[in-house]
């Protein structure tokens, strides 16, 4: 079970990997947040925006998590529009 409540059809291959991925992090937590972000996003994402995600993606779990519950400060080099969308529907999420 993946938890996603998004059909990938109509997503072009990239998109379609990318919400995969999302769901498929390895760690729960980050499942269900990447996840849930990509149900909701992914297929308004731009293709800018669609970069930065990517970018995020190859983020190791045990490194990004920290950033997205506010544990750790956001570097500047990883600050993107994503990750403020990201942490964004961080805020609004109840599982």
């Amino acid at each position: 079970m993946t938890g996603t409540k998004r059909s990938s059809e109509g997503l072009d291959t990239r998109r379609r990997k990318l919400l995969f991925r999302s769901w498929h992090r390895g760690m729960r937590e980050m499942d269900l947040i990447l996840g849930s972000f990509a149900d909701a996003e992914i297929g308004a994402l731009t293709g800018d925006e669609i970069d930065q995600y990517e970018r995020l993606l190859d983020i190791p779990d045990t490194e990004f998590l920290p950033l997205i519950t506010g544990e750790r400060a956001v570097p500047p080099d990883i600050d993107c529009a994503v990750l403020q969308k990201i942490l964004a529907s961080r805020r609004t999420m109840t599982f």
